[in-house]
């Protein structure tokens, strides 16, 4: 089965390089950016997977592909030896190399998500102490500081965080679409599609199409979050409203209270910024339903095909 490790082989390489590249420059997913998450997830996961399964089929050529024999041929002999003769180094340090990588992946995951979870905590211990809760608004908290920030707090308990400043310089439309914005992020669980790409980045901070996604995915899910706040408000309050939380802060002292943004939910830059104003300002025509039915086709079989391989391993 020496074509499975080859293919997987390929498969890996395209989607560590070219795939994520060509993505991350094309301009259809703004168009369609719940599509286009879908197929950023899509490549992060079969990258993953072509990467481990490609290691594995290569170590398993000696045994015949079979992960039963291969481990009872293996395990009975690396402590006493001699290894079996047709286990050759380089098999045996692709197999090391599958499991290290999947447990890397793995534990990098679990450790993130983890150490997330522990500054969420804190933060929201935090804003329990300095906010209040914001009238007719359940699930809001305000703090008195002058500069206009808004952002959510996932968790059993979400919370939506604005800041005084900000309610001083918003209209009533302009506030409705930042609050439909950041609980769009908590409804649709935006911070778990970021944390994997965050615990993916950190994973593997050597390759660089990895923080390459974890931007792209981080616009994705503002768009989406804006759309489901144009179901509300018109685009020109969202517009205005996405400008001045993003501007810089003019009053006050922003050292002053110690209020921490939340890592999860990244602070949009210019560029990001520029690119969902411009979005509103001039709407680009939807994405046809068989250009997406297309990409989540092509999704599905980026990830089936490296499940397929693996399951014919077992």
């Amino acid at each position: 089965m020496t074509g499975a490790w080859i293919g997987l082989a390929v498969l890996a390489l395209a989607l560590a390089w070219p795939v994520p590249i060509a993505l991350s420059k094309a301009a259809w997913p703004a168009r369609a950016p719940g599509t286009a998450l879908a197929l950023w997830q899509a490549i992060a996961l079969s990258g993953g997977l072509s990467m481990i399964g490609a290691l594995l089929a290569f170590g398993l050529t000696p045994f015949e592909n079979d992960v039963g024999q291969a481990c009872a041929l293996l395990f009975g002999h690396l402590l006493d030896g001699p290894l079996p003769p047709q286990a050759g180094a380089l098999q045996i340090v692709s197999l090391a190399g599958a499991v290290v990588l999947g447990a890397h992946l793995v534990l990098s995951l679990a450790t993130t998500a983890a150490s997330t979870e522990r500054e969420r905590r804190r933060h929201r211990a935090l804003i329990a102490l300095l906010s209040s809760p914001l009238q007719g608004s359940p699930g809001t908290r305000m703090l008195d500081f002058a500069a206009p920030v808004a952002y959510c707090l996932p968790g059993v308990r979400s919370i939506t965080v604005l800041t005084e400043g900000l309610v001083r310089v918003l209209d009533a439309a302009q506030l409705r679409a930042v609050l439909a914005h950041e609980r769009a992020h908590l409804r649709q669980y935006h911070h778990l599609v970021l944390l994997a790409f965050k615990a993916w980045n950190i994973a593997l901070p050597w390759f660089p199409i990895a923080n390459r996604a974890e931007k792209a995915v981080a616009l994705l899910v503002e768009m989406l979050a804006d759309d489901d706040a144009r179901r509300e408000v018109d685009d020109a309050s969202l517009a205005t409203a996405i400008a001045i939380v993003g501007s810089p802060w003019r009053d006050g002292d922003p050292g002053a209270t110690p209020v921490a943004s939340d890592e999860i939910v990244p602070e949009a830059d210019p560029e990001t910024l520029g690119a969902r104003v411009s979005r509103l300002v001039a709407p680009p025509a939807p994405l046809s339903g068989p250009a997406r039915s297309l990409v989540l086709a092509a999704a599905i079989a980026l990830v089936a095909t490296p499940v397929a391989v693996l399951f014919s391993l077992l």
